[in-house]
Order: structure tokens, then sequence, then C-alpha cells
């Protein structure tokens, strides 16, 4: 888990200093729209989802199945909430004359930093799914731990990532 996190950390930097090269300083080629209101959303979605998935984590150490079961449930529904308000927000850029294809990369740049987080909170989903699948069958305490252990450190990877991303957006609108 170690190493994917290490690599998806040289992903998004690659990206932000490809954005920072392509603005050069240049202020015509920086962000024109307003980010949309759905991205402090997402923010408090995923703020939250990490506090539940801590619950579900501290639950997993009790040896209280069913807590962990319903703090993972609530967690993965918040990280699909999440996804919703990414969509709303590309909705919103759209609206507001920043399609993704358009004459000014930087703007695109917003679609692509939260595109590839959403494939990363997708992939955390299916990591919390697979926990629980897990977890409600006849696995020991050391092997719930140990997913529990490798889901729980992604997904507050990916609520650090997205606070990265969407303050590394304001700086730059």
């Amino acid at each position: 888990m170690w190493l994917f996190i290490i690599t998806s950390c040289m992903l998004f930097a690659a990206l932000t200093s490809a954005y920072i090269v392509y603005t050069g300083g240049d202020p015509s080629r920086g962000i024109k729209v307003k980010l949309p209101v759905e991205f402090i959303y997402s923010t408090v979605l995923i703020v939250i989802s990490s506090v539940t998935m801590h619950l579900a984590f501290k639950a997993a150490q009790r040896m209280d199945g069913s807590k962990q079961r319903i703090f993972l449930g609530v967690t993965a529904a918040l990280g699909f909430a999440f996804f919703y308000s990414q969509y709303s927000a590309w909705n919103a850029l759209f609206e507001a004359g920043a399609p993704f294809v358009n004459s000014n990369a930087s703007e695109s740049f917003i679609y692509v930093f939260s595109a590839f987080h959403v494939i990363h909170i997708l992939a955390g989903i299916c990591m919390i799914v697979y926990t629980m699948i897990r977890q409600g069958g006849k696995i020991t305490q050391a092997r719930n731990m140990f997913h529990m252990e490798v889901t729980s450190l992604f997904w507050h990877f990916l609520d650090i990532l997205w606070i990265y991303l969407y303050v590394f957006l304001l700086l730059n609108q």
C-alpha cells in the first residue's frame, strides 16, 4: 500500500507540476472561472468520511463487527456522495463556461485533478466493500485488522490528497 501511495503522490505531483509549468507565471493562462461551491461540499464529505473510517477502525480494534460494518458502510456512502459532488462540480464548471476541452488548459486541469482523484475514490470504495465482505466471513481478528489498516491508510491518504488538490486549485485561481 505504501508503494501505491508513493506512486499516487508522484502522479499528482507531476500533474500539479505540469499545471505550474503550463501557466508559467502568465496570468492569461490561469484559471478564469471561480471554483464551484460543490468542491467545498466534496471537502466536507471527504473529511467526515475520514472520521467514519476512523470509527470503523476503532470498532475493529474493539472487535465490534456490527459497528465496524456500519461505519464502513457510511464511509462508502460518503465516498459515493463525494463522487456525486465532483460530478456536480464538473457540471457547474461546464455551465460557467469552462468545458473540459477549451483553449485554456489550466481550466482543463481542474477536471483532470478531480477525475484522477475520483478514480482513486472508487478504488477506495472497492477496498471498503472488500473489507466489509471479508469481515463478515470467518477470518481472524489479525486478518481483519490487516484489512482495516490497509483500507484506512488508503482512505485517509485520499482525504489528505483531496485537501491538497483543493487548496492548490484555490491558490491558483
